[in-house]
């Protein structure tokens, strides 16, 4: 029997794909998913197939685990992805990609957005030279993320943008690793969004 790894790698052998809720632990062999890539329980592959509500429930459920949001903010980024001109699905990705504590996660600032939460909360983090606590805090075009000048941010920082270089930065950002400072060029575009999302799905579920 395989050693329990914790909630986070039930939800990603569950959804049978990475959501990279645990950071670095997802890219190595000690991640769930490789070691055990079926869902959890006894007998994993004698469930019944999914429905079509199914199918959008869990794309749905997908996304608020990956982004970290909860029923109700979603519900909320929804009707306003759906207010706003263009394809609802797509406007909804491009709000939770303006999210600051995935913006703080795809500088590579830190290892996974739950972690890009913490130091969010902790005071680590400033948006355009101002403290920023909230991590669901949306960025706009123009705007600095820049981890604090405090020894302590610094050195941490220091050592996770180092183990995430790997990853590379979307188009749409620009990051100095001098200064640990990341730009907003531009709003993102959903293709640049590198979650495997059927948005079309969620937006039929949230519709209902």
């Amino acid at each position: 029997m395989s050693r329990y790894t914790g909630p986070k790698c039930k939800l990603c052998r569950r959804e049978g794909m990475k959501l990279f809720l645990k950071g670095a632990r997802c890219e190595t062999v000690k991640c769930a998913i490789a070691k055990r890539a079926h869902p959890p329980g006894e007998h994993p592959w004698a469930r019944k197939k999914r429905s079509e509500y199914g199918h959008q429930l869990r794309e749905k459920q997908k996304a608020k685990r990956t982004y970290g949001v909860f029923e109700r903010s979603f519900r909320k980024l929804f009707a306003l992805a759906n207010r706003q001109k263009g394809n609802t699905g797509e406007n909804l990705i491009k709000l939770l990609e303006r999210r600051l504590d995935n913006v703080v996660y795809l500088c590579g600032f830190a290892h996974s957005r739950a972690h890009a939460r913490q130091m969010i909360v902790h005071g680590h983090v400033r948006l355009n030279s101002k403290r920023a606590t909230i991590g669901s805090m949306r960025v706009k075009a123009g705007d600095t993320v820049l981890v604090r000048e405090r020894p302590k941010s610094r050195k941490m920082v220091e050592i996770t943008h180092e183990a995430t270089k790997h990853r590379g930065v979307p188009s749409w950002l620009q990051v100095d690793p001098k200064t640990f400072e990341g730009k907003v060029l531009e709003l993102p575009k959903r293709e640049e969004a590198a979650i495997d999302l059927q948005e079309q799905l969620i937006v039929e579920f949230c519709s209902k």
